[in-house]
């Protein structure tokens, strides 16, 4: 061989390393901006008091509208078969590397890997960001409703769950006499997520801040995934989509899709999410819907009671319509069967991931649901003590 045909193949061989070795540069200034853009992001809505609402005024519904409305173009969980894509890609995309590592140069093989990771880690900080941890930070809904938030008597929380049975079984009877019993045939149930965005749609004609391009609820297709997690649902901050547990006990499924889509209002935290789905569900024009609804007002008031007044609780549920008392044993055990490390440990995460996002109650928070329908109960019907 010449002198050069070697410093040929030298030369070609250093410009396909640099090529290489620039690869992985990139992709960690990439991550380094994205991640620094986030950071950024996140310190100014939590230390500027006007950014979160100005935010979730102006810029979020943009995305909603943009993003949300083009995944919503498909019929199936478009992040949930993201997942199983990110994960089936990680696995090929690392064994590729590691494969070739071992036959050429594993320390690059690794800046690979690396790179390819924390450009990655950059792109869902940044989307969660700008599609959820900003919201965190805006004006609570229940503002906007000039609602007491105090001063509660154990005398109004028990006016309120009886009035939560008398409408729960208002609801189921007409669900019966339209049904024929309180299950839902394939028809109602297939209705179901579309008959949610309308609710939200028409909650929106009281309360403009919750106006919004919803787009339809979607079912995970694999949800013993949400299951196992004791999740009846979850919004998804990068494609956002809200989606619910097709598994769960029907009458589980509008009140939560509800929940899921306020979510796409702008309203991050879980105790005004569920509030917004149970104004949603108990103003609709569905009576399965409403039933959804006030099942899940009384669940939360009933339990709330339950640490006041257990005797009035109990009576209070034992004198429910038989067929809701069946609803809710078929709901009790079908949760019962995933209760576990797995379950605890979701319900930890959750916990601190609420606390990360300035909901200093964790979990806890979920509870205050009660709080919200007691103002709103006070406000509506003040000749009541």
């Amino acid at each position: 061989m010449t002198l050069k045909g070697i410093w040929n193949k030298d030369y070609n061989h250093r410009k396909h390393q640099g090529k290489e070795d620039a690869g992985p540069k990139a992709r960690c200034l990439a991550g380094g901006l994205l991640l620094a853009a986030a950071l950024a992001l996140q310190l100014l809505a939590r230390n500027v008091s006007w950014f979160g609402e100005w935010y979730g005024v102006h810029i979020y519904p943009i995305l909603v509208q943009v993003f949300g409305g083009f995944f919503g173009l498909f019929p199936f969980s478009v992040v949930e078969l993201g997942m199983y894509v990110f994960a089936a890609g990680s696995l090929g995309y690392g064994g590729f590397w590691i494969w070739r590592g071992i036959r050429r140069n594993f320390s690059q093989a690794l800046r690979q890997i690396g790179s390819g990771a924390f450009l990655l880690l950059g792109v869902l900080a940044f989307l969660y960001t700008i599609n959820c941890g900003i919201n965190y930070y805006r004006t609570p809904f229940s503002a906007y409703l000039d609602l007491e938030l105090e001063g509660f008597s154990q005398e109004e929380l028990e006016q309120l769950c009886k009035f939560l049975k008398g409408q729960l079984e208002a609801a189921a009877r007409e669900v019966m006499e339209e049904q024929g019993s309180l299950e839902p045939d394939e028809a109602l149930c297939q209705a179901l997520p579309g008959q949610a965005r309308e609710d939200m749609k028409k909650l929106a004609e009281r309360y403009p801040q919750l106006a919004a391009a919803y787009p339809r609820p979607k079912p995970v297709a694999v949800s013993r995934i949400l299951s196992v997690q004791s999740l009846s649902g979850v919004y998804s901050p990068f494609t956002i989509e809200a989606n619910y547990n097709r598994d769960m006990t029907p009458y589980n499924i509008p009140h939560t899709a509800c929940h899921e889509l306020s979510h796409l209002t702008g309203f991050m935290r879980e105790e005004e999410a569920n509030f917004i789905g149970y104004l949603a569900c108990t103003d609709s024009n569905a009576s399965y819907s409403r039933y959804s609804g006030y099942a899940a007002g009384f669940i939360y008031g009933n339990n709330a009671l339950f640490g006041q007044n257990p005797q009035l609780a109990a009576e209070l549920h034992a004198a429910l319509l038989p067929e809701i008392q069946e609803d809710f044993r078929k709901n009790n055990e079908f949760w019962a069967q995933y209760e576990g490390k797995i379950s605890e440990a979701s319900t930890k995460l959750n916990d601190t991931y609420l606390k990360a996002n300035s909901q200093a109650e964790g979990v806890k928070s979920y509870g205050r649901m009660v709080d919200l329908m007691l103002a709103y109960y006070r406000k509506s019907f003040p000749e009541n003590p």
